[in-house]
């Protein structure tokens, strides 16, 4: 179950409380270690609801006690104790982008069906680092190689979309052929 109206609202708390405590950066490195170390078991017993916040708790404080610091152990704590660990993933996707709009980070990723190489790879970045909505911000370009979109590519940057595939084309082109305009229809 997403609810991101909830997951903005904890991932704003805990942003603002490592803001005031001078440990964003910190803190930012404990939710990136969080994502890197899920494993489907532990997701499995975070969201079983026959297993109470207190022992999720303790779960979690006896595997990343020490592992992350104080404030982000103790905010999980209080997802736990809420019952709000349903949208713990949604809190660390909330987080990241919050942290993104307060450094100025721009996150693009490129979805490729063959790998780039250096010249081509540079050539976008370079180009999409140079929009005007994008300047004076660090943009980190990621990409990402899909063999299923045949050719061209995919710019993704927040939530905007440029869909330059083949496979995005052979569906247009499915859809004229199935909508014939040609065709009378009585």
């Amino acid at each position: 179950m997403r609810n991101p109206r909830v997951a903005y609202r904890y991932a704003k708390a805990l942003i603002d409380f490592a803001i005031e405590s001078n440990q964003l950066d910190e803190v930012k490195k404990d939710v990136d270690l969080l994502r890197a170390t899920s494993h489907p078991e532990l997701n499995a017993v975070i969201a079983a609801p026959i297993v109470s916040g207190d022992k999720k708790a303790k779960i979690f404080s006896a595997i990343y006690h020490g592992k992350v610091g104080d404030i982000t152990e103790k905010f999980f704590y209080l997802v736990f104790k809420k019952n709000r660990e349903f949208v713990m993933r949604d809190i660390g996707e909330a987080f990241d982008w919050q942290y993104n709009e307060i450094k100025g980070i721009v996150v693009a990723t490129l979805t490729s069906a063959i790998p780039l190489d250096g010249a081509l790879h540079d050539d976008i970045f370079n180009r999409v680092s140079a929009l005007p909505r994008f300047k004076g911000k660090t943009v980190q370009l990621h990409i990402k190689i899909d063999p299923e979109i045949i050719g061209g590519f995919i710019l993704e940057v927040n939530d905007n979309k440029f869909d330059a595939s083949i496979r995005h084309d052979l569906h247009f082109i499915k859809q004229e052929f199935i909508h014939n305009l040609y065709e009378m229809k009585y």
